[in-house]
């Protein structure tokens, strides 16, 4: 067994994990990083990463289709789906050996294994057969061990039949049809993305609407365009049971007025939430206390000094960029080197389906529950003349005001590209930006960010192109 000694070790590579690790290594601190499978996580391996290649081809098939509205003739072609899948990989192959460049870059050093917790001071490492390979003395710990999908009774996922986004992302040939249990960004995206390549899909979501947290006008508008292109929608629906039947799949579910129906598909895909992983981490050696996920503090430190869980173990959103930005301040609060803290109110959250969806602060009906008194202002993309000439006229921006004060309290995107210009509505957020600041900002025309100044200049009638 090899004895080890660190500043801090960090159990997870995922983005929250190697990113803490990266930057207490920056700041001088000894870092050892415990990661049981590839660098990167689940985001990297298994989640952000792949879904976006995987997405990125399913636009290409959709544009294909339609080739010949932009003067394009293409008679004949074909698809090699195990190639789609394919690039979806080697693209998170090089990603993951981007994390082992810069592990080596910053002298993290990484030990193959799962970590256990002994006391707040020492880690042991097994290998997969169980056996202790290494012990580890260090000062402070960071669990970042992330998630993985939820199981529930009645649903007998098998990976084979019966999957998880895991396996999704790895189908060797194209399902005629497909079921989803789920209508959050894990299962609108590969909703999408199968029915690109032509599978007849069916989403199955126990509340009223597709994207649930997402405002009710942005859940509307990708309702109207999934229905447009053929993905059959079952809202307020729940799942009784799903399982294997000979060849495929029998869903039973259980609809608004109570009856009940059986469907059939050659697959059905269970994305209907995910759970921490915070089993056989040791913590009940320590006392860590925990609930549905790791309890932590401002600092996210657990209930015991020195000891801390970033991402998505230690609660929503469950977003890598959330993770990320807790490793750098938990990063930095052992180091000494800063005392700031995550602000959950400015985690951007983004669906890559096609509109994609974008969004930060409050939705309308939250600033209204809150107590404000909103102003409103939507612009349409059918009024861009960017999406025109990108021939992706569809969607808006929406944008939500504090009436008294003008200052922005949320930002709503359904759209081309939206997910790249949130990041303007995060700024404006942050600084607490006003109506008029925003409107009054010169915006480059043509550009689809306009479509943010004007739906702010909308909220004061001062809209000048619709």
């Amino acid at each position: 067994m090899n004895k080890l000694e660190c500043d801090l070790l960090v159990l997870g590579a995922g983005p929250g994990g190697y990113v803490a690790a990266v930057r207490a290594s920056q700041l001088g601190l000894k870092v050892i990083c415990v990661e049981k499978a590839d660098l990167g996580g689940i985001c990297l391996n298994w989640g952000c990463i792949p879904t976006k290649a995987l997405l990125r081809n399913a636009e290409y098939r959709n544009f294909l289709s339609r080739a010949d509205e932009f003067g394009i003739e293409i008679p004949e072609y074909k698809v090699d789906f195990a190639k789609v899948i394919k690039r979806s990989r080697d693209v998170s192959a090089k990603m993951s050996a981007g994390i082992a460049y810069l592990f080596k870059k910053y002298k993290v050093e990484t030990v193959k294994g799962s970590g256990v917790i002994k006391d707040n001071k020492t880690v042991e490492v097994l290998d997969n057969d169980g056996n202790v390979t290494d012990s580890v003395s260090c000062k402070n710990i960071i669990i970042a061990t992330g998630a993985r999908p939820r199981m529930f009774p009645g649903i007998e996922v098998d990976r084979k039949k019966i999957i998880t986004s895991k396996e999704a992302l790895i189908q060797m040939r194209i399902p005629e049809s497909m079921i989803i249990m789920g209508a959050g960004a894990i299962g609108v995206e590969f909703a999408y993305f199968y029915s690109a390549y032509g599978t007849k899909v069916t989403i199955i979501e126990m509340q009223d609407r597709i994207l649930p947290i997402e405002d009710k006008d942005i859940s509307a508008e990708l309702s109207r365009h999934y229905r447009k292109a053929g993905v059959k929608l079952l809202t307020s629906t729940s799942v009784l049971s799903a399982k294997t039947v000979g060849d495929g799949v029998e869903v039973i579910i259980k609809k608004k007025d109570g009856t009940e129906e059986t469907l059939t598909a050659d697959i059905a895909l269970n994305a209907i939430g995910v759970q921490a992983n915070m089993e056989n981490l040791g913590l009940e050696n320590v006392g860590v206390k925990t609930g549905r996920g790791i309890e932590v503090d401002e600092h996210c430190q657990t209930s015991v000094p020195g000891i801390f869980a970033i991402g998505d173990v230690a609660g929503a959103p469950l977003l890598a960029h959330k993770a990320s930005a807790e490793g750098i301040a938990v990063a930095e609060f052992i180091a000494g080197h800063s005392t700031h803290t995550v602000d959950y109110s400015l985690v951007p959250g983004c669906t890559y389906c096609i509109p994609q969806v974008a969004s930060l602060g409050l939705t309308e009906q939250k600033a209204i529950d809150a107590g404000y008194e909103v102003k409103v202002g939507k612009f349409p993309f059918t009024a861009s003349g960017k999406a025109h000439g990108i021939g992706e006229a569809k969607g808006f921006v929406k944008l939500v005001f504090d009436a008294k004060t003008d200052k922005l309290l949320g930002g709503h995107l359904i759209g081309p590209e939206v997910t790249e210009m949130i990041g303007e509505i995060a700024i404006a957020l942050k600084l607490g930006a006003k109506g008029p600041d925003i409107f009054g900002t010169m915006h480059a025309h043509p550009t689809l960010s306009e479509g943010i100044m004007e739906a702010a200049a909308a909220a004061w009638n001062e809209a000048v192109n619709m």
